[in-house]
């Protein structure tokens, strides 16, 4: 009896399709923000030059980037799950890319590790300045990435990509100074506001430069770019960014975060509209015709039912357990 009930139809009568699409992008989401003030806490160790400062940076991501990439593993297993065609077809078009993408993450892993085995100037210089690139590098590619598939191109090196992934690099900063902002004190945390302003504004002037260049890149693009939703999601953007520049200078740090947080979901959601009803504008292939049959997207969908709020769980007691303030004592 359960197999006709769970192939006979969509479940429940729901528009899975549909539900995987905005759920694949709700994991991108998720991970760029998350890892996201990872990448930006990266990037601002590279402007600090006091050990302390330094330190401080590092114990306050230690406990949380490893885990953080789980959601860009989740993500791609939702899409090679769903969209098996999808995935196959962007990662090889783009294998080159996803390689850059993946040694960047492992430079950005790799060297905070390194870097806290000697502490001589200059093995501390070499393995401070790898973590800077990759934690610069890594968004700048995932960006990339993201900005060739909304444009449908072929090729791994495009404008669509360079200013996607710039976009995707300032976000990073505003995530990464506010995060920090919650888990550093005293002089640190002051002096990184101007950064959190300065890359609100660069943000800001990305994502209309990345509207305007993925536009001229597909037809498609700018007749999306041209509806209320994604007008409406840039007009929240400038509102947005307007929100996070008054917290931080009210020091409502939270409320900052929450706010870089809300611009990243904006983008992803933007992404997502930009695409849809597509979901691979090089391949040609939609969301109904990239989807799986029936029984396993019914299985997929009671298996992600029950798994994804158990791994939402672990996050929320993760964030919990070390949700204090840095120290440079703690290491990394």
């Amino acid at each position: 009896m359960t197999e006709p009930f769970l192939a006979g139809g969509p479940l429940f009568g729901l528009p899975l399709p549909e539900l995987w699409f905005a759920l694949l992008f709700a994991i991108l989401g998720t991970f760029l923000f998350l890892d996201g003030f990872d990448f930006g806490a990266g990037v601002l160790f590279g402007l600090r030059e006091g050990d302390e400062d330094r330190e401080t940076i590092l114990a306050a991501i230690g406990p949380f980037w490893d885990g953080n990439e789980v959601w860009l593993v989740v993500f791609g297993g939702a899409l090679f799950a769903a969209f098996p065609t999808v995935y196959a077809a962007l990662f090889s078009r783009h294998y080159l890319l996803m390689f850059a993408i993946l040694g960047a993450l492992i430079l950005r892993g790799l060297a905070p590790e390194m870097y806290e085995q000697r502490h001589d100037d200059a093995w501390q210089r070499w393995w401070g300045r790898s973590f800077v690139a990759g934690s610069a590098l890594s968004p700048f590619l995932l960006g990339a990435f993201v900005g060739n598939w909304v444009a449908g191109a072929g090729r791994s090196l495009t404008l669509s990509g360079v200013v996607v992934g710039a976009t995707v690099v300032a976000l990073a900063v505003v995530s990464g100074v506010a995060f920090l902002r919650v888990k550093a004190r005293g002089a640190l945390r002051e002096e990184i506001r101007t950064y959190g302003e300065g890359a609100v504004v660069a943000y800001l002037v990305g994502v209309v430069a990345s509207l305007g260049v993925l536009s001229l890149a597909a037809d498609r693009v700018a007749d999306a770019v041209a509806t209320l939703p994604v007008l409406a999601l840039v007009v929240a953007s400038v509102a947005l960014a307007a929100g996070y520049v008054a917290a931080l200078r009210a020091d409502r740090d939270h409320l900052a975060l929450a706010a870089s947080a809300a611009m990243t979901y904006g983008l992803v959601a933007v992404v997502a509209l930009l695409l849809y009803p597509g979901i691979d504008p090089a391949g040609g292939h939609t969301v109904d015709s990239a989807i799986i049959s029936t029984l396993p997207l019914n299985l997929m969908s009671v298996g992600a039912a029950i798994l994804l709020p158990l791994v939402a769980s672990y996050f929320v007691v993760l964030y919990s357990a070390f949700s204090g303030p840095a120290e440079p004592t703690e290491g990394y």
